[in-house]
């Protein structure tokens, strides 16, 4: 190791006694000048920030009290015995002869354990853990619903030791959540949800079971909010420092007042390990489904039935709203809540009951925080106006998969749009289905190569007019260009994807 008193000072460039003069003209300069005076060339400077923050001297006192609550959970899982047959089980032996070399290897492999003839041998289990916490001191405890998933019998091992048997009353999917119920004559030590949102910056402790070591404390600060990690529909996730690991799963996340801020359920690793970035469900989503699970072990959510995205700059710019908001409706859902009230392709939903909607995950929260049958006041954007549309929403159903759009490209009455860079032939001309346009060819350099547009692509509307062959495309911009538009929106199906909106800038000559 390099000893620091090797390390020399920089040699300064001016002697000790110009420092010396420079300093007493300064302090001379200081005297004449007030506080608003500005020297020539030089700016005013506006008071520096300075915060009077203690920090916690120690967080002993938050994890004593918090601590007896958490536990760790031990699942069982069923493991799937592989399927052996008598000799020549194996692929390409199957009628291997009795008096072949080869014969009593593959009659001992097929026996070790897994029965012979085809029979499937004794049960095999397997074992994960995870983390949890009691809620309720007759031993109602949240986890992850990643940690239960395809359990067949529940251990809880409280901080003191203690071993008890749980069952399942519920779990989410979507949400990655579950509830646990311990039945015991017995009052356990449990903790409350905060009931607000933690501030980016603020403390947290992580308490759980990682790698198996229960009862580990970890501490950080919470790093953002708001975080889609792509986990799930919901994403809303916290971020936070505080070391988390594998079997840290379903554990909390506590703030300095001993309260749950949110339930650990994810971590970025590139190398397998903590590398200061993890993920807690918050507990304004944990305290809404958990009473949910408790009332009936189900989560019921409100359905809208829209297929929606984002909305760009130039969405926005293309549509006539002055910022990129809300959420724009790519396709309103047969059979929907959102088509029986109106709901039409090209619709912006900007807010639900007058609450602002800040895109589609947001918009899908929303929806699924209302119980089915709710009626919700949608305020949309429908051509340069805002409107309302009341929907009475229906129970949100596994997402079925969209009927695919059998497409193929050709080059049968196909005409090449200047304006966009496209080359376009009518669906139905070229096999691709009863309506819209086809792209046979992109120019590279276009403006529609730069928003995605490629070969294949059905165009179904432009600014929310059917088209069904290049010239209805033509008009089209031509009507957007009129109107001073600078891109033009078309709504285009991909294969058997949902369809979507993309705004195309118009080349003008």
């Amino acid at each position: 190791m390099r000893d620091i008193r090797e390390i020399k000072a920089p040699r300064r460039s001016r002697s000790r006694g110009a420092s010396v003069l420079a300093g007493a003209v300064a302090l001379g300069l200081a005297g004449a000048l007030s506080a608003q005076t500005l020297v020539p060339g030089q700016f005013a400077l506006a008071d520096p920030v300075r915060v009077d923050a203690a920090a916690p001297q120690s967080f002993a006192a938050v994890v004593a009290g918090v601590k007896p609550a958490v536990v760790s959970v031990r699942v069982r899982t069923e493991v799937q015995p592989r399927m052996m047959s008598a000799p020549g089980g194996m692929p390409g032996f199957e009628n291997l002869p009795s008096d072949h070399p080869l014969y009593r290897f593959f009659r001992r492999f097929g026996e070790d354990g897994r029965g012979q003839g085809g029979e499937r041998g004794p049960k095999r289990f397997g074992q994960s853990q995870g983390s949890g916490f009691f809620i309720t001191d007759d031993g109602y405890l949240v986890t992850n619903e990643h940690v239960v998933s395809n359990g067949t019998a529940f251990t809880v091992v409280t901080d003191d030791g203690e071993e008890y048997d749980a069952r399942l009353i519920g779990s989410d999917e979507r949400t990655d959540l579950a509830l646990l119920k311990v039945d015991a004559d017995t009052k356990f030590t449990y903790v409350e949800f905060a009931d607000e949102a933690p501030e980016v910056g603020e403390w947290v402790v992580a308490v759980g079971n990682p790698f198996g070591l229960g009862g580990s404390v970890t501490a950080g600060i919470v790093s953002a909010r708001g975080r889609d990690i792509g986990a799930g529909p919901y994403d809303d996730f916290i971020q936070i420092d505080a070391p988390v690991n594998r079997g840290n799963s379903g554990g909390p996340a506590f703030n300095t007042k001993g309260q749950v801020i949110g339930v650990n359920a994810a971590i970025f690793s590139p190398s397998g390990g903590n590398v200061g970035i993890a993920f807690a469900i918050p507990a304004s989503t944990a305290t809404d489904i958990v009473a949910d699970l408790r009332d009936d072990g189900t989560v019921v959510r409100g359905w809208l039935g829209v297929q929606i995205q984002p909305v760009t700059e130039d969405i926005a710019e293309s549509i006539g709203l002055t910022e990129a908001k809300g959420a724009i409706v790519a396709e309103a859902q047969d059979d929907s809540p959102a088509l029986a009230a109106g709901v039409q392709s090209g619709d912006t939903i900007l807010k639900v009951d007058g609450k602002t909607v800040d895109g589609p995950r947001d918009l899908a929260r929303k929806i699924a925080s209302y119980p089915p049958e709710s009626k919700v006041d949608l305020s949309i954007w429908r051509d340069g106006k805002e409107k309302t549309i009341a929907v009475t929403l229906g129970e949100l159903k596994e997402p079925g998969k969209l009927a695919a759009r059998a497409g193929k490209s050709g080059d049968k009455g196909a005409a090449f749009v200047e304006e966009l860079g496209v080359e376009l032939a009518s669906a139905k001309a070229v096999g691709a289905g009863e309506r819209g346009v086809v792209v046979t060819d992109v120019a590279p350099d276009s403006t529609a190569s730069e928003k995605g547009l490629r070969r294949g692509d059905v165009i179904l509307e432009i600014a929310g007019r059917e088209v069904n062959a290049p010239r209805d495309v033509t008009e089209a911009v031509l009507a957007a260009d009129e109107k001073g538009r600078k891109a033009v929106l078309m709504r285009v199906q991909r294969g058997d994807a949902a369809t979507r909106f993309v705004a195309v800038p118009v080349a003008r000559g």
